[in-house]
């Protein structure tokens, strides 16, 4: 039996015989908010189960794909709880910066590539980098997994086109991958929208991509990564583009996929200790669960990280997690394991960063309409309240609280709003009907 699960099963079984709850524990989604009551790892995890669970390293996100949204939301929340008993998963996993790759996407749409070490250097030789808006988007899963690698690459591809930073549509592309993607409904819509007479003006800007996630190899890695360490390492990188290359941090938007929206959070924070100021803008899509928590420290994204913090939550039962961690966050299809049309956490944990890239599509802003409501079933009886804002690029800074939305099972997965006057936040906003299949609104867990 793998060592770790050993450990654990003997903890388990020691915290039954003691029958006291141990200090320092924190309550999840299942017990009580109080510190003083929390139920033992036990309760929520038998020593059975604990045999039973895959050893770290065999655990890939090739093996999630192949199991079923519940079967890897299962997996992964056991994982989870067995993680919150005496800290059992430590955060001491920490890729060198050398070993973090990225690159700055050019004005033809080519690479750049460097590693953390070279970043600011190779910022100094891009000609009118920082003019506009600078978007750094930090990867947190790797892109040998396919529904990674599509989801970035549509970001990326968005922001090439409100960037300009090469024509549209593709020409120099000729392989039949690319060919399908330009045939696509997803762009099909916004090329009609490009035309459309209310199109917001195309702006210009910056975009790097770091592709943290490709320093991990494994869900020992995933699960023991040194959030705060890797934060402070790209906040200090934030510090020097203002200093040296003379970025104004009111113009960085800083994005972060699952593990990487905590890493954003500690690096706005990393920035904010070293400048005395705040980033303009942090957004994280589907930030996972922390599963190597610093003792007696809290850790991860949190509002205040930046002037304003925004999350999009598509797996909160699944690699995601449901707790609040923004200044808005929006739960689409309501906080579940998944959304319509995922089949598996992976895809269902990807579909946030799909959603911000069809939104970043110029004409496409406003194609995320969503309602401020405490839950989902509240939102389908149109009983939300307060101000009704947009998922995505387009997102006031004066949103406030949890927002809800649906979605479609494909792309365009937006459902947008006809352009008119609304006398209600609901008048052109009622819930559409569903096919069984396209609800995946799973038990609640943490």
């Amino acid at each position: 039996m793998n060592p770790l699960r050993s450990l654990c099963v003997l903890a388990c079984l020691l915290a039954v015989a003691v029958g006291s709850p141990q200090s320092g524990s924190r309550s999840s989604g299942r017990r009580s908010n109080s510190l003083d009551n929390v139920e033992q790892p036990s309760n929520w995890v038998s020593p059975r189960e604990i045999e039973d669970l895959p050893a770290l390293k065999q655990v890939s996100l090739k093996k999630l794909q192949e199991m079923s949204l519940e079967e890897g939301a299962t997996l992964l929340d056991k994982l989870y709880h067995l993680s919150q008993f005496n800290h059992v998963f430590k955060p001491d996993y920490t890729p060198e910066p050398s070993q973090i790759k990225g690159y700055i996407v050019g004005e033809r749409g080519q690479k750049i590539e460097f590693n953390l070490n070279n970043l600011v250097e190779k910022v100094k030789r891009q000609q009118k980098f920082g003019d506009d808006e600078v978007t750094i988007f930090i990867q947190g899963l790797p892109e040998t997994n396919t529904q990674v690698q599509k989801a970035t690459r549509k970001l990326v591809k968005a922001y090439q086109q409100r960037y300009n930073l090469q024509p549209y549509p593709t020409t120099s592309d000729s392989s039949s991958e690319e060919q399908r993607q330009r045939s696509s409904s997803e762009e099909q819509q916004s090329q009609r929208r490009k035309q459309n007479d209310d199109q917001e003006d195309q702006k210009t800007g910056d975009l790097i991509v770091i592709e943290l996630g490709n320093a991990i190899e494994d869900f020992e890695q995933y699960a023991t990564l040194n959030i705060e360490r890797l934060g402070e390492i790209i906040g200090n990188r934030l510090v020097e583009l203002t200093n040296t290359v003379n970025v104004p941090q009111e113009i960085i938007h800083l994005i972060g996929s699952g593990p990487a929206a905590h890493v954003a959070g500690v690096a706005g924070r990393q920035f904010t200790r070293q400048t005395g100021h705040k980033l303009r803008r942090i957004t994280a899509l589907d930030p996972s669960k922390i599963y190597g928590k610093p003792e007696e420290k809290l850790t991860g994204l949190a509002r205040g990280d930046a002037d304003f913090v925004d999350a999009i939550h598509t797996s909160a039962y699944g690699m995601g997690t449901s707790q609040r961690l923004a200044n808005v966050d929006f739960f689409p299809n309501g906080p579940s394991t998944g959304v319509p049309g995922a089949d598996n956490v992976v895809e269902a944990a990807m579909r946030a960063t799909r959603y911000f890239a069809e939104s970043v599509r110029p004409g496409n802003e406003r194609n995320f309409p969503s309602v401020a409501a405490s839950s989902y079933q509240e939102y389908k009886q149109n009983k939300g309240y307060g101000k009704r804002g947009y998922m995505g690029i387009a997102t006031d800074f004066d949103l406030q609280g949890d927002y809800m939305l649906q979605v479609n099972s494909k792309s365009p997965f937006g459902r947008s709003t006809p352009a008119q006057k609304q006398t209600g936040y609901h008048q052109v906003h009622q819930p559409w009907r569903q096919s069984s299949s396209s609800s995946n609104q799973g038990s609640r867990r943490q």
